[in-house]
């Protein structure tokens, strides 16, 4: 669509932290995704990986949640949403 350089990647440390992917746009760290079939208690790596990339969003994306209308990107810290909800507003 134009709207940037994009790249997705995966993070894990030392300590076997990890997140499911990161969306990198035009070479900055954008977007923090971590999934899961039904886990609605938020995971710790994803403010551990935001605060060390800068990511403006980190989103721990939960499967068997049904979608509700609401702007996921309204907040710069780590939140459960359901994965309808976010998928549909990456376009």
């Amino acid at each position: 669509m134009g709207l940037g350089e994009f790249e997705l990647r995966y993070l894990r440390d030392k300590l076997k932290r990890k997140v499911d992917f990161l969306v990198v746009r035009d070479r900055k760290p954008w977007i923090l995704i971590e999934i899961k079939k039904a886990e609605t208690s938020l995971s710790p790596a994803l403010a551990h990986f935001q605060n060390e990339t800068g990511a403006a969003h980190a989103f721990q994306a939960v499967l068997d949640m049904p979608f509700v209308k609401a702007d996921c990107f309204k907040t710069d810290t780590p939140t459960v949403v359901p994965a309808k909800t976010l998928f549909s507003q990456l376009l």
